[in-house]
């Protein structure tokens, strides 16, 4: 489920170019007399009206203080003032004013948030993480991310796939040097999940971990945690140190922290033709 913040406008041409324009929303909806925007999985409409509603604030917020100096960089014309720490709230924000006198705030949470990010924006936006801040990830944490992984489709419904977590330092390091610079990533966190299936359960065990493995990334990535995907790491050594059944299938060992960097932009890619054949 999801909702919609309508406000009044008497000027509905000049906020709909402020907020493509200037803001970076999408025209999500176009009705007669209202318009609907998206910025993330937030949504709001102007609609038309005899006058402005200007009460209260409309906030975006975005991943790094980057990307709120960046909004800052386009607007500061209109902002009250330069972006600044707010202890008391613990976020990095400044203010602005619409066309209409509205106050619209530009932030970031300097904390941990909860999982937030729309289905395109998880989608497009994912990438391989190999530093990681020198922040514990804790096994709540990491139970929220299996929770959502679990419903990951497996062979006739066996969900044979399952999760072994390795947290000690010395563990970790033997596995990053096992491929080289491939491998090196697991080292740079202070945990790793082997993303294993059991080939009594599944018979479709390699596929059925891979599906697993990918959802287990998503899930990570929702929750605010990378991941990167270490290749040629079902061996026999790599189970014998994990004690992992020989039999058991390792579609991967990911490192898991939270990211040292963010990026703005997603990846490039191919156009679509180039996928359709």
């Amino acid at each position: 489920m999801s909702g919609i913040l309508f406000l009044k406008t008497a000027d509905l041409n000049g906020v709909t170019g402020f907020y493509l324009n200037s803001v970076g929303c999408q025209l999500w909806l176009e009705q007669p007399d209202c318009r609907i925007f998206r910025h993330g999985n937030f949504l709001f409409g102007f609609c038309r009206g005899d006058s402005a509603e200007t009460n209260g604030v409309l906030t975006f917020f975005y991943p790094s203080k980057g990307q709120v100096d960046n909004m800052y960089s386009g607007l500061q014309d209109i902002a009250r003032e330069a972006p600044r720490m707010n202890e008391k709230y613990n976020i990095y924000h400044f203010y602005a004013k619409d066309p209409e006198g509205r106050d619209v705030e530009f932030q970031y949470f300097n904390h941990t948030l909860k999982g937030y990010l729309a289905g395109d924006d998880l989608l497009l936006t994912r990438r391989s993480m190999r530093k990681f801040l020198d922040q514990d990830v804790s096994d709540q944490m990491i139970r929220l991310v299996v929770d959502m992984t679990r419903f990951a489709p497996t062979s006739r419904n066996t969900q044979g796939f399952y999760f072994k977590i390795i947290r000690d330092p010395e563990m970790l390091q033997k596995l990053s040097e096992l491929r080289g610079s491939s491998s090196a990533p697991i080292a740079n966190a202070s945990v790793a999940i082997a993303i294993c299936s059991d080939s009594e359960i599944t018979k479709r065990h390699i596929q059925d971990a891979c599906i697993g493995a990918y959802h287990f990334m998503l899930s990570a990535w929702f929750h605010g945690l990378g991941t990167v995907w270490i290749a040629a790491m079902d061996r026999e050594d790599v189970k014998q140190m994990l004690k992992i059944p020989q039999d058991h299938y390792i579609a991967t060992i990911t490192p898991l922290g939270y990211p040292e960097v963010t990026f703005k932009q997603p990846p490039e890619r191919k156009g679509v033709d180039w996928y359709i054949r």
